[in-house]
């Protein structure tokens, strides 16, 4: 079935909303880098890879349907952050935000009657759970570290193991 109108319009506004997501991430990286926090830096490039991965899946299911992907404008990602704290609320910010859009696409695609993106939307709500959970699981370790000095080098290096790797 072939993916177009209204549909295919929404599936090209996540495309940038994901592409924006990394963007965002990189500049989290980028603040973290400043704080001298390697490795949570390398934690949100991570991120910010993963999130062209989720990019890349929308477009790859948009053209096995026979629609035209089309990247949309980018915003400056307009994140500055004080700290640790601060970089991953904003990413929880940014996470809901992009798991709102997935729902409206889901809903969407209910609407419509396009059974062929419920598998791949179900898999993006799963991801964006667990996306939303991990972040705030580090929100509420960073609460508890409360600017201690030695935890957050503790939280900078265990964040710091995490590779870019693809998601299924």
């Amino acid at each position: 079935m072939e993916l177009t109108g209204k549909l295919a319009d929404a599936f090209n506004n996540q495309v940038t909303l994901e592409i924006q997501a990394s963007h965002v991430y990189r500049q989290l990286a980028i603040e973290m880098d400043l704080l001298d926090l390697p490795g949570i830096s390398g934690w949100f490039r991570a991120q910010a890879e993963e999130e062209l991965v989720h990019a890349h899946k929308f477009i790859d299911h948009m053209t096995d349907r026979g629609a035209h992907p089309v990247l949309g404008a980018l915003q400056a990602p307009g994140v500055r952050v004080d700290g640790v704290l601060a970089g991953f609320e904003a990413a929880l910010v940014h996470e809901r935000t992009v798991s709102d859009s997935i729902r409206d696409l889901y809903r969407l695609a209910q609407q419509e009657g396009d059974i062929d993106s419920i598998p791949l939307l179900n898999w993006f709500v799963t991801e964006q759970l667990e996306e939303e959970a991990t972040v705030d699981e580090i929100i509420g370790r960073v609460r508890l570290i409360n600017n201690d000095g030695p935890g957050l080098l503790r939280l900078d290096s265990e964040l710091g193991t995490r590779s870019p790797a693809a998601t299924d």
